[in-house]
């Protein structure tokens, strides 16, 4: 059985920094790409960033120059470096990795909360 599992968010001023890290884990062929998607309430999930399993990398237009996504491949993990944090950056990050079992499916982990407030 496959599990994300995500650590680092929490409670931030603007302009403070946090890393998100998120390591995969169970019986598994290979990890393909990596990455993070965030909600926030009453909004649309949307891509943060990814990148793949030879660190090609693709940022949204709203974290480019601030966030910083990195990958360990020999340990299955993915990170992101967030700095320069604005309110607008709060919700709940969700890790996300694609990953060939039987074959090649998503799989998401539970979700961390990033709240960026003075």
């Amino acid at each position: 059985q496959v599990q994300l599992v995500e650590s680092g968010g929490g409670l931030v001023q603007p302009g403070g920094s946090l890393r998100l890290s998120c390591a995969a884990s169970g019986s598994f062929f290979s990890v393909n790409t990596m990455g993070w998607y965030r909600q926030a309430p009453g909004k649309q999930r949307e891509l943060v960033a990814d990148i793949s399993s030879v660190h090609s990398i693709t940022y949204s237009d709203s974290v480019k120059g601030r966030f910083t996504i990195s990958r360990d491949n020999a340990k299955n993990t993915v990170y992101l470096r967030m700095t320069d944090l604005k309110p607008e950056d709060t919700a709940v990050y969700y890790c996300y990795a694609s990953i060939w079992v039987e074959t090649m499916d998503d799989y998401w982990g539970q979700g961390t909360q990033v709240t960026v407030s003075s």
